[in-house]
This record gives C-alpha cells, structure tokens and sequence, in this order.
C-alpha cells in the first residue's frame, strides 16, 4: 500500500449530516449507501453492550454501485475480496475527518490476477473521492 491511498479530507459537518449529504450526492452517480441502518458505529456498539461514550461518533459508510458490482462479480467472482468499499467519517478535534483506503492498480493485481479489473476499479475508486469532495 502507498500513501496516495488513503485518501484524507475533513468537514465541518457532522459525521451524520456528512453520511445524508454522502448519500444524496452518491444517488446522483448511481451509488448507494449499502449499510444505511448499521453505519453509526457508536450506537452499535451500545446496542451490543459494548462501551463506546456519548462522543464517540464515527460513521462507516459501505458505498456501491450495484449495476457495476454485479456485472463486475458475474464476470469474476474473485473480485469480491476487493469489492466492499467504505467511506469513514469522525468526529476529531472538533471537525469531521473523512478517510477513504483505496488500492492501486499493482496491489489489486497482486490480490486477483484479472486483466480488467484494476483499471475499473480505480475509475470507481476516482468517482469516489470526487463525491467525498462533492458531499463535504
């Protein structure tokens, strides 16, 4: 992995607006939020018994385009290890840190032995640090 990415922003918006935002600009570009109910960590947590404090605020939001990722996986299904994609979004000294781990074309390589695959995944990896940007 190299540093190019992990793809780092932040927002003054709060973790959950940032999450709304996220999904209403992802609609535009045929992406949905796949864990809508599940991706405020916190309250998960809680729900579980587990301790996590009143300010603990993170959102990990599972992004897919389903149209794509099911032609993608009927053509190979060993893409899948590589397919789940999530946005992090957290409260941090008073701003939302918004944090995106994407794979370059060598690792995703390395992982499934796929001539196309690379290629297209990187385009949706682009898609979305340009609809982090659009949303924050």
């Amino acid at each position: 992995m190299q540093q190019e990415d992990l793809y780092v922003a932040e927002t003054s918006k709060s973790p959950a607006v940032f999450a709304q935002d996220f999904d209403r600009v992802a609609g535009k570009y045929g992406f949905i939020i796949n864990n809508a109910e599940t991706m405020d960590m916190g309250k998960i947590f809680r729900a579980h018994g587990a301790e996590a404090g009143a300010d603990f605020d993170l959102h990990m939001i599972q992004i897919c385009k389903p149209e794509k990722a099911a032609q993608s996986l009927a053509a190979n299904p060993e893409r899948a290890v590589l397919m789940p994609k999530f946005v992090m979004a957290f409260s941090k000294g008073g701003k939302t840190q918004l944090r995106f781990l994407s794979y370059n074309g060598g690792d995703i390589s390395a992982v499934v032995a796929d001539e196309i695959f690379p290629g297209s995944l990187a385009q949706s990896f682009q898609k979305i640090r340009e609809m982090i940007d659009e949303a924050r």
